[in-house]
């Protein structure tokens, strides 16, 4: 097994600052309050590394749901896929936002994996977006 890897500050740093303070894969802002962690997107565990194209800023949830994986089912076509990955793909390219901006719509069959194993619409965060809305902060308003 791979052995974990500090993520050296000056790299937490351009992480951060590419990744726009926010989730790599939900979009949630760091302003309100969300706890955002460092994703390893292809884990230690499958030979990942800790390099900055390794690397995404990732909330608390997301890195939860998605741990170690880096494939799971469409939910429409039932094929096992690859997840998103936010170094190699475009997020707008995957996903879009509902026509209220509550919630993440999977375009490909990587989008529908991602948003159905990584719960990027649960009830509390559909919520949440609701009032970021209205905080000026959601991350659709960029």
């Amino acid at each position: 097994m791979t052995q974990r890897k500090k993520i050296s500050v000056p790299l937490q740093r351009q992480v951060k600052e590419r990744d726009k303070h926010r989730c790599a894969y939900c979009h949630s802002p760091k302003e309100i309050g969300i706890t955002l962690v460092f994703d390893h997107i292809i884990p230690l565990i499958a030979g990942g590394e800790t390099i900055l194209e390794n690397l995404a800023l990732c909330c608390f949830q997301c890195n939860a749901a998605k741990g170690k994986r880096t494939a799971a089912i469409d939910p429409k076509t039932g094929e096992y896929v690859a997840l998103f990955h936010p170094r190699q793909q475009e997020w707008h390219k995957h996903f879009e936002w509902s026509s209220d901006n509550l919630r993440i719509i999977g375009k490909t069959a990587i989008g529908r994996a991602t948003v159905h194993a990584l719960r990027l619409n649960a009830d509390w965060l559909v919520d949440a977006r609701g009032l970021w809305k209205i905080a000026g902060v959601h991350p659709e308003l960029d």
